[in-house]
């Protein structure tokens, strides 16, 4: 068996940096003492979701990787002799930047990152208008504890991401996100949204025998320009196994931290008993490179 301990911190952000980062690295140490190999932080964490307007000041928001978080995040992780696995706002040149996430070995050094390759334009979602499309691809991150599919957020609603990650050997897929509700939306088209997020999620798992590791913020944000009610993130921070089966979920309303356990051997199990990848029809599949079959 190879278990691992995965800890996942869903933190409620407010307008100030500094603090958010201090709050980070309370839960850090507290879920490193308990035993944590392997800790996941929200999208963004550093920062109120400041995409809810365009606002060409917010890039101020953004750092160059390796820089100030990186150092700050990197001294954590060698500190608590963890995996730490970040999401930051890549400021890449003057005028270019990414929404990337930065996964640290226990020794503090950078493992990899990620760019994310799938940006939203929706109202209170203005990505496109920060966010650069990711270019490294999906590639997993090999680290002391195991080879991580790290995406971010967007990406989580796209099979294709989660299998390229799964055919590149990645033993765990992980989503670090920022994702709620619409004041405006009824009660039960919230349940059906975040329903289908945990749902897509899990069909991830499933189709890949892999384990899932999925980190939201929860909490009010309002919108700065007043043209909506703001975002309400739903939380709902979750694990799953292999066969999608969740082993633990977080709260819809507060923040906190979660510390589970999986096996990541189970995974030879589950594809011995379901072999997707031996019976998938490669050699039909062309036409999933095109937009659209017209």
């Amino acid at each position: 068996m190879r278990k691992i301990k995965i800890g996942l911190i869903q933190q409620t952000a407010t307008a100030n940096v500094s603090e958010n980062k201090n709050c980070l690295a309370q839960h850090i140490g507290n879920l490193a003492q308990q035993g944590a190999d392997l800790i996941v932080l929200q999208e963004l964490h550093n920062s109120l979701y400041f995409c809810q307007t365009e606002n060409t000041n917010n890039f101020d928001l953004a750092e160059p990787i390796p820089g100030p978080s990186t150092d700050f995040y990197g001294k954590l992780a060698h500190e608590f002799h963890v995996v730490l696995v970040c999401s930051l706002f890549e400021k890449r040149a003057p005028g270019l930047y990414h929404n990337t996430a930065v996964v640290f070995e226990r020794d503090g050094s950078i493992a990899g990152k990620y760019r994310k390759m799938h940006i939203p334009d929706d109202p209170a979602y203005y990505e496109k208008f920060y966010f650069t499309p990711g270019d490294l691809g999906f590639h997993p991150i090999k680290t002391s504890i195991g080879v991580l599919g790290v995406q971010v957020c967007w990406d989580q609603w796209y099979p294709e991401g989660a299998r390229l990650m799964a055919l590149a050997g990645a033993e765990i897929l992980i989503y670090p996100t920022a994702i709620g509700f619409e004041s405006s939306d009824t009660a039960a088209e919230q349940a059906r949204q975040r329903e289908a997020w945990i749902t897509v999620q899990r069909g991830h798992a499933i189709a890949n025998g892999l384990p899932l590791v999925a980190v939201n913020r929860v909490g009010h944000e309002p919108d700065p320009s007043g043209q909506t009610n703001g975002i309400t993130f739903w939380g709902s921070s979750f694990v799953t196994g292999p066969q999608g089966e969740i082993l633990k979920q977080a709260s819809t309303e507060k923040a906190e931290d979660l510390l589970v356990e999986v096996d990541l051997s189970h995974s030879e199990n589950v594809r011995r008993w379901w072999p997707f990848l031996r019976d998938r029809r490669i050699e039909e599949f062309k036409d999933l490179s095109k937009r659209f079959r017209d």
